[in-house]
């Protein structure tokens, strides 16, 4: 089923177009990795401001995390569009971030300008951090999505789909102590905390053919000594292990940690660990709005897929907003099908004319609806109605978080 967005919406996405061009470019060019932001933050502010929205920056004591409000003519509920502007270390845009920022500021934008008489609140918030960092969780804790009815935003990808399951996710930061020592005159003197992290990797190795299909653990090793002939006094690993709910996160975290320190126990070091990030939630997503967007954007012949297993997805902060207040996080093809993210493929296919052609369509969408979900209270009660029930239904898993 199709929704015809409304002329006057695509005519000012059209209009925007150029700008939208420019600002994912100039982002593409200038990549900042989580919570360093600062030019990102500046040249989306600025453009917001300049449009009548009302920015506050450095909410939620993050420096690169705002909020801009555009407020209506009546009361009614508060919907927002969220921006992702963090890039990859060493990769730069690989995720395709520009895009998101680009795209959610012109869909903002265009639902503002159409219908700047529009009942309740819309309000644009700015997430870093996303890469590893968790942005949204802290922006989540310190409040800033109090009072929020549902927040929208998407997300490029190798495939167009409506929805995506996410992966609960734990960031690890393993540490290894064990005892220098002179590698060659004496290394029976010393302990070596590269052997345990060698241990231990070996270890979560053997457990793979033991874990759930659903399980990912993986990780590289960021410290691994300081010369060749000195036994490694300290070693250290940053590991993400993920599950598909957090229930089950918990089980495999604590067989991980155990084979640290089976690792350290058996090389006579001896083992720590920190999580570097908020624990990431899996993804509650509301089809309520991804359908209603799929019926947008299909009218604009853009094809968003259901929801499949067979398109896996990572882990997002996201996540944790998601079982909170209704979210949808949609994705929408911008390289060929199988591109894998996190690569100089992706990063390239990230400013290319048909990668902005796509952001154009999907922000055209979602700004119809933004304005659907500011204007309808019946669909805006759907909306909750399902969120309500998802939640309730996955509470049990829930309640088993640490």
């Amino acid at each position: 089923m199709h929704h015809l967005v409304p002329d006057e919406l695509r005519a000012a996405t059209r209009e925007l177009r150029p700008a939208l061009d420019e600002l994912s470019l100039d982002l593409h060019g200038m990549p900042e990795t989580r919570f360093e932001e600062h030019y990102a933050v500046e040249q989306l502010a600025s453009r917001l401001a300049a449009a009548g929205f009302e920015v506050e920056k450095g909410i939620a004591d993050l420096p690169t995390a705002f909020t801009a409000t555009h407020r209506g003519a009546t009361d009614g509920p508060t919907i927002a569009v969220l921006l992702e502007y963090d890039a990859l270390p060493g990769i730069g845009h690989g995720c395709g971030h520009n895009l998101i920022a680009a795209g959610g500021l012109t869909a903002a934008l265009a639902a503002a300008a159409v219908r700047p008489d529009h009942p309740g609140v819309l309000k644009v918030i700015g997430t870093p951090g996303e890469e590893g960092g968790g942005g949204k969780i802290l922006m989540l804790e310190r409040g800033a999505f109090a009072g929020v009815d549902a927040a929208v935003m998407f997300h490029p990808a190798d495939r167009s789909l409506r929805a995506r399951h996410a992966l609960a996710a734990s960031h690890l930061r393993v540490t290894f102590r064990g005892i220098a020592a002179h590698a060659a005159k004496a290394p029976w003197d010393g302990r070596s905390a590269a052997a345990g992290a060698q241990l231990f990797l070996t270890a979560v190795d053997s457990m793979r053919q033991f874990m759930p299909p659903t399980a990912r653990v993986h990780g590289i090793v960021t410290h691994g000594g300081d010369a060749p002939n000195v036994v490694p006094e300290r070693a250290e690993l940053d590991i993400y292990v993920r599950e598909a709910a957090s229930a089950t996160l918990d089980e495999l975290l604590t067989r991980v940690l155990a084979a640290a320190e089976g690792a350290a126990l058996a090389t006579g070091t001896t083992v720590e660990h920190t999580e570097t990030a908020p624990r990431y939630t899996e993804r509650n997503n509301n089809m309520t709005m991804a359908d209603r967007l799929a019926a947008y954007t299909a009218g604009l012949g853009l094809e968003l897929e259901p929801p499949s297993p067979a398109n896996p997805a990572g882990s997002s902060d996201i996540g944790n907003v998601s079982v909170e207040l209704p979210v949808i996080h949609p994705y929408v093809q911008i390289c060929p099908r199988d591109t894998p993210g996190h690569s100089p493929q992706m990063r390239e296919a990230a400013r290319t004319p048909e990668a902005h052609g796509a952001t154009e369509t999907v922000a055209t969408g979602i700004a119809a609806l933004v304005l659907d979900l500011l204007g309808d209270p019946e669909f805006l009660t759907s909306v909750r109605e399902e969120f309500q029930t998802s939640v309730s239904a996955a509470a049990p898993d829930r309640c088993q978080e640490s």
